[in-house]
């Protein structure tokens, strides 16, 4: 008998950690399956930063159609069919058919990173204690007793842990300690009223890179990095300086810039994503460089998975290695296809822009091959 029928699905005490992207798909992906978990959240309230954009590749939309989200998801943003890819000067290297590779799967799909999540709260029921972080875990047999930020202590059968890539849950958990710097330095902006882009645009050159996607409605989600680690005092000022040469929209989205959001990169790779009753997902788990755009749709995928793991067992242990087998092989894809990509950044484009001008199509769709497959 699984585990939803044996103790009663709404019966099984669950917390969620995390009122992130993992978090709320998390919680949403539990309600559908009849469990009713309680969800907290450190920050004072929802995600509204307005630097922050989404790009959503089609396994990405298939698991918010597994959440019954996609419709909510569907008037907002612009749906992207084509990536273009040019060297620094603006020059054309390739371009990669999105609507043709992902048919069958979902369109992708660009919009502002506050909107799906206001879509995902919605879809989790808008219940979340802000404000409650962890301070401790105490793991016992068939059970982990909490205690919260706010001073109080419960017993739960699963806790989750939901909480990114510098979770709290992994080290209390002794799952794994900080992420692992690679040197990456990422820019992140929203631009309204630049250049007129209408597909998913991004600009190659030795050691960085710009992307640009439209969201609708005249807004640019903008994306880049710089291989560095010191953060700049100044995010404009250095993305200006760092892309001053860049040729295709970039000198008028620069010009456009009000304000950026720069941050450091780790990853996080992990022996084992569970100890007890603590279980990681999305990238408290195994958090990559963005270079994929795979972190939304993977943390939304090891929502369905865990929800549909635990309604399948017949016992919470059993639910969280069918959770793990199941998607490790594909997180470890990710990962692999997200370091060969970084690595090109050494590559000398004399070397690597002819090879893209002759393959780079080719190139790109291998790097997502497997997750056309279904989770």
């Amino acid at each position: 008998m699984a585990l939803a029928s044996a103790a009663g699905p709404a019966n099984l005490r669950i917390l969620v950690v995390g009122a992130g992207i993992a978090g709320l798909a998390t919680a949403r992906a539990l309600r559908l399956a009849g469990f009713r978990p309680e969800v907290i959240e450190q920050r004072s309230g929802p995600d509204e930063d307005p630097c922050t954009g989404t790009y959503l590749p089609g396994n990405a939309i298939r698991a918010l159609r597994r959440l019954g989200l996609d419709g909510p998801v569907r008037p907002l943003g612009q749906v992207v069919h084509r990536q273009h890819f040019l060297d620094a000067a603006g020059s054309p290297l390739c371009q990669v058919d999105l609507t043709g590779f992902w048919a069958g799967v979902g369109e992708c799909r660009a919009l502002p990173g506050a909107e799906l999540h206001r879509v995902l709260l919605t879809g989790a029921g808008g219940e979340v204690r802000y404000g409650t972080g962890i301070r401790s875990v105490a793991l016992s047999t068939g059970t982990v007793t909490a205690t919260l930020t706010d001073g109080a202590t419960a017993e739960y059968d699963l806790l989750i842990g939901a909480d990114g890539r510098r979770s709290t849950v992994r080290g209390l958990a002794a799952l794994g300690g900080a992420s692992r710097p690679v040197g990456q330095l990422v820019y992140r902006a929203v631009v309204s009223g630049g250049p007129s882009v209408n597909e998913w645009t991004g600009l190659l050159g030795q050691r960085s890179g710009f992307v640009v996607v439209p969201m609708g409605a005249r807004r640019l989600y903008c994306y880049a990095d710089e291989v560095a680690t010191v953060l700049p005092t100044d995010p404009v000022a250095r993305m200006r300086e760092v892309f001053a040469g860049y040729g295709g929209p970039v000198p008028r989205v620069l010009d456009a810039l009000d304000r950026v959001d720069v941050t450091r990169v780790g990853e996080v790779e992990l022996g084992r994503w569970s100890r007890g009753r603590v279980v990681l997902v999305g990238d408290a788990a195994h958090a990559t460089t963005p270079t994929l755009a795979q972190g939304v749709a993977m943390a939304l995928e090891d929502a369905v998975v865990l929800a549909e793991s635990l309604g399948a067992a017949d016992t919470v242990e059993a639910a969280l290695v069918a959770y793990e087998s199941r998607r490790r092989p594909r997180t470890k894809w990710v990962l692999d296809r997200t370091r060969d990509r970084d690595r090109t950044r050494d590559v000398p484009p004399a070397l690597r822009d002819p090879l893209l001008r002759g393959r780079g199509e080719r190139i790109f769709q291998e790097h997502y091959r497997l997750l056309v497959d279904p989770v």
